[in-house]
């Protein structure tokens, strides 16, 4: 199905919070998404750069579960500055959903609920 509308939606989040899974379904459901990989770039406002989103989702994950989904060899410094190179997206995302124990459908959900769809 091709994405319909002009909204862009922006996901930002650490590694393995479900961004890349949630821009999948929510393309499949005709949203237009976009993960972005602001974890890995030191300019605060990347994702703005990158995407002029309409929307900004945030997917929240802790250092426990995202080594855990992704089978991360890396420490919890390494996680903590992700979380600093992210701080800029968290701030300014519209809706800020926690993954850690929620279902990559009921992610979906929660973002489509907010959308109004």
């Amino acid at each position: 199905m091709e994405p319909t509308g002009s909204a862009l939606i922006a996901i930002a989040g650490p590694c393995g919070a479900g961004k890349t899974t949630l821009a999948r379904a929510l393309l499949d459901r005709g949203v237009y998404a976009r993960a972005i990989a602001q974890e890995h770039s030191y300019v605060p406002d990347m994702w703005r750069k990158i995407t002029k989103p309409t929307i900004l989702v945030f997917l929240d994950v802790s250092y426990e579960f995202t080594i855990a989904r992704r089978q991360l060899n890396w420490t919890r410094s390494e996680y903590d500055q992700q979380m600093i190179r992210l701080s800029h997206a968290r701030a300014n995302a519209n809706i800020i959903v926690d993954t850690n124990n929620t279902s990559p459908d009921q992610v979906c959900i929660i973002v489509l609920s907010y959308l109004g769809i």
